[in-house]
C-alpha cells in the first residue's frame, strides 16, 4: 500500500468538475483508492463519496492506493491533485 498527503491548490477545492476529473482518472485503475479528511475515508471512484468530503481549497487529504496497479494509480492521483485538476489557470 502507498499512501501520503495531498493539499487542495486548486481555488475551489474538491468540486464537482475536480470530482468527476479524480473518479475519471480513479476508474482506470484496479487499485483501491482512497481518501481521507478529517476521519472520513471515501472512494473516489465514487462522485458522490468526493462531494460529500466538503474538501475546501487548502484542505489536507491523505490518500491510500492499495491493489497491483497502486504505483500507477498513485502517481497518476498525485499529479492530478498538484497540478489543480488542471483548474490554476482558469478564471
Amino acid at each position: 500500500m502507498r499512501s501520503t498527503t495531498l493539499t487542495l491548490i486548486n481555488p475551489l477545492g474538491l468540486h464537482a468538475r475536480a470530482a468527476a476529473k479524480l473518479v475519471d482518472v480513479a476508474k482506470t485503475f484496479a487499485s483501491t483508492i482512497t481518501l481521507e479528511r478529517e476521519g472520513q475515508d471515501v472512494d473516489t471512484k465514487s462522485i458522490m463519496a468526493l462531494l460529500m468530503l466538503g474538501a475546501p481549497v487548502g484542505s489536507e487529504l491523505t490518500l491510500r492506493v492499495e491493489g497491483d496497479d497502486e504505483d500507477a494509480a498513485y502517481e497518476a492521483v498525485c499529479a492530478l491533485v498538484e497540478a489543480g485538476f488542471h483548474e490554476l489557470d482558469e478564471e
